[in-house]
């Protein structure tokens, strides 16, 4: 089994006539990923490596029984492209593109929570379910069917921690990319409660980054869990006030630091791992 998306996704591409929208339909599709049309308002009636172009949200769904969106369309465009998606019945959103205005992604999540729908990102790499489904950017090269899901800020840590459990044995259940930027569609502790729920995920590894406070907002639900997680935070050594690659990963001061954030999950119950070398043998210790 897996979380968010399985190889029965119904997957639509909005922006799939862009340069980044066609070139990772193709590669997704080669993955397997059931993409099943895309939108390009204006653009209907073509097809995109052998897709299904529409102009709206509402006639892929209609046509195709579409349940999972992922978005590469420029940042100002990606508030009204969600809605359209979560009011047409997407339950899941994935948003590639970075530096969505705050203001856009609130009001997104806000509408997503009122139709029954998830976000992911913006700023998210996606999230792939080893052997059925790849939605964004995610390079498959480093990921395999297993027992261990994932969750993280950050694309590159995504990939290194599935490296390391594939190469130590363990594999994936399901990688999820929460993104980024300052505001997120998804949290941390909203992701661990799907892997709870799911029986093939005996633990989890969450990478968690300067900035921000998501990692801190998990503490209760990581209490509540009971499979075994483990913590990461990247910018163990970033000085106060350096701004690390992401929009949101910025400290002020003490607050957000890497160090405060795996001290606070450890004390809530989660194996803190500094190096991605500790994941095996903390996974091995706790009979994964």
């Amino acid at each position: 089994m897996a979380i968010l998306v399985t190889r029965q996704s119904r997957v639509i591409v909005q922006g799939i006539t862009g340069g980044a929208g066609s070139s990772h339909t193709q590669r997704m599709l080669k993955y397997g990923t059931q993409i099943v049309a895309g939108t390009s308002p204006g653009k209907g009636g073509e097809q995109v490596h052998g897709v299904p172009v529409y102009d709206t949200v509402r006639e892929c769904v209609a046509h195709h029984g579409a349940d999972t969106s992922v978005i590469f369309l420029p940042a100002k465009f990606v508030m009204e492209a969600g809605i359209e998606a979560v009011r047409a019945g997407i339950k899941l959103v994935v948003v590639v593109p970075e530096h969505i205005p705050i203001a856009d992604m609130m009001k997104l999540r806000q509408e997503a929570q009122k139709a029954g729908a998830r976000i992911l990102g913006g700023n998210t790499a996606g999230v792939i379910s080893p052997g059925q489904a790849n939605l964004g950017i995610i390079p498959d090269v480093a990921f395999t069917p297993g027992r261990v899901g994932t969750v993280s800020r950050s694309g590159s840590l995504t990939y290194y921690i599935a490296d390391t459990l594939t190469r130590e044995g363990f594999g994936e259940t399901t990688c999820v990319g929460l993104g980024g930027d300052p505001v997120l569609g998804s949290t941390f502790a909203e992701i661990l409660q799907l892997f709870e729920a799911d029986p093939e995920t005996r633990a989890v590894v969450m990478a968690g980054e300067i900035g921000g406070v998501y990692e801190e907002m998990a503490v209760d639900t990581i209490r509540a869990m009971s499979k075994p997680v483990i913590a990461m935070i990247g910018g163990l050594f970033a000085p106060p006030g350096k701004r690390m690659g992401h929009a949101g990963a910025i400290v002020e001061g003490q607050m957000g630091t890497a160090r405060a954030k795996l001290d606070t999950l450890a004390a809530a119950g989660a194996y803190p791992a500094q190096t991605f070398l500790d994941l095996p043998r903390i996974l091995k210790e706790q009979g994964v």
